[in-house]
């Protein structure tokens, strides 16, 4: 699965705007920001870079102003940590993914209390949602007009997007997953505003945004767990062990 993920990992920054391919590596830029979380790279499987091609892909981080990064599954480039490491890069965290199949998949029982997942289309929807996940996610990042228009276009590019509804008519979480690639999808930024937790919330996105991948004809959908707390949410759905993804930057 480390391959496929990187695979994945590959194709998607190659759907950016702005991207570069250096030296077995591909990084992508997002024009309307400078968060770190969206300007990244990620090696090609296999890869043995030198350290040319390493001092290659830091300048086009420089040239821009942004912090050289990378994500990718170590297992499915081996040499590549070793080389980032030469060049200094530091290591930002060690997550791992969990994997959804359709035959591990657990679909929640009907009746019962499941919150109710809805699908964003109006604006105030989209900024609900943003300021939801930016309160989740403990000021990680701010809500923004252009977090809320990041939120629109994924799914107009054919990502999915999810959301549950507070009861002031707001928005009590959710989360978004990308457009398939490679026969897998990446399900991510499952948030709950605290105090919204402990209510079935980020299950039932997390289900319905599985299954309407699985709709779409992919054969798995993988996420990234970061704690015991969510990855019993997340195994509850069906999702197993698959691997890890390593972070890495290079400090100023």
């Amino acid at each position: 699965m480390d391959k496929q993920v990187q695979n994945f990992a590959v194709a998607n920054l190659r759907r950016r705007p702005d991207v570069v391919e250096t030296g077995g590596f591909v990084a992508g830029f997002a024009a309307d920001t400078d968060s770190p979380y969206l300007n990244y790279a990620t090696p090609l499987p296999g890869t043995a870079p030198t350290p040319a091609d390493v001092a290659a892909l830091v300048g086009a981080f420089r040239e821009r102003g942004l912090l050289p990064r990378l994500e990718f599954a170590p297992q499915a480039a081996p040499l590549v940590a070793g080389a980032l490491r030469a060049a200094g890069f530091a290591t930002e965290a060690v997550h791992e993914y969990l994997v959804c199949t359709p035959h591990t998949y657990t679909a929640p029982l009907p009746g019962g209390s499941h919150p109710r997942v809805e699908t964003p289309t109006t604006d105030a929807e989209f900024r609900a949602l943003d300021a939801a996940l930016a309160e989740a996610f403990g000021g990680a990042f701010a809500a923004s007009a252009e977090g809320a228009a990041r939120l629109r276009r994924l799914g107009e590019d054919g990502g999915e997007v999810r959301f549950v509804r507070a009861g002031d008519g707001g928005c009590a979480g959710g989360a978004t997953c990308s457009p398939p690639a490679e026969d897998t999808a990446e399900l991510a930024g499952v948030g709950t505003r605290p105090a919204h937790r402990r209510r079935g919330v980020a299950a039932a996105v997390t289900a319905a945004l599985t299954a309407a991948i699985f709709e779409r004809g992919a054969g798995s959908v993988w996420l990234e767990s970061s704690g015991a707390g969510s990855r019993g949410t997340y195994t509850r759905v069906g999702y197993r062990p698959g691997g890890t993804r390593l972070y890495v930057s290079l400090p100023d």
